[in-house]
Formats: C-alpha cells, structure tokens, sequence
C-alpha cells in the first residue's frame, strides 16, 4: 500500500492533483487507515500512472474517463479509444499549425524592428498596436 506521499513521487503526480484525480472519480477512492490517511493499492498506482501518461499526451479529463471506462471493459471493441486518440491528434495537429503561423508572424515582426530606435517608432509595438500590419491572420 502506498501513501499519497508515495504515489506522488512515484508518478510525479502532485498530492493535490491526485486528490483532484480521486474527486472526479479518475482515480478509485483510496483506502483510509484508522488515522484517515489515504491508502492506495498497485491498481492506483498503475491507474495514476495511466492518467498521467494520458494528461502528457494532452487528453482532456473527460477523453481519459473514457478511456479508463474502456480499459475497465476489457471485453468492449476498442474502436472508441482508436477514436479518441485520432480526435486527439488532429487536435494536436491543428495546434502544431496555429503555432508555425505565430512563428512566422513573431518572426517577421521581430525582424521589422532592430532594436536601436525609439520605442515611438519600434515596429514591433506599432504591430501589436495595429493588426492590420500583420501578414496573416492568427
């Protein structure tokens, strides 16, 4: 059995956040000894380190109660993990665009400026001040 000390450390969860996990029902309420202190099995464990994998991967809270409901199915087909992981991916995948185009506009700004004038006449400020002096939309 593991303290909630112990599973923090060993997932590298923080003790707050597990509980958090434990009141949206993501976690299976821990045992409580006489002292009240919370109390977890392997099976936490492992169901902790299942989350936190997910949550690295950037699930949401309500995709991993999904998952975990599937996982605690093992009989059901798996096709709804399958698209669970495709939505989370084109999410991904839409993040990964919307950030090469800030790069690009941050770039460019970036560039319009060298940095030796006033800042009355810094493009950079004057293109976060006017939108329309930007390239593209973002």
């Amino acid at each position: 059995m593991f303290s909630i000390g112990e599973l923090s450390k060993r997932t590298k969860v923080k003790v707050p956040t597990i509980r958090y996990y434990e009141e949206m029902g993501l976690l299976p309420e821990a045992e409580r000894t006489a002292g009240n202190q919370r109390r977890y099995d392997t099976a936490g464990l492992e169901r902790l380190s299942f989350i936190r994998h997910a949550r690295d991967l950037g699930f949401s809270i309500e995709a991993i109660s999904s998952l975990i409901e599937l996982q605690d199915h093992p009989d059901r087909s798996c096709e709804a993990a399958t698209d669970i992981a495709a939505s989370q991916l084109a999410d991904v995948r839409a993040k990964i665009k919307r950030l090469k185009t800030l790069e690009k506009e941050l770039s460019r700004i970036s560039k319009g400026c060298d940095g030796d004038g006033m800042s009355e006449d810094c493009y950079v400020l004057a293109s976060l001040a006017d939108h329309g002096l930007c390239d593209q939309e973002h």
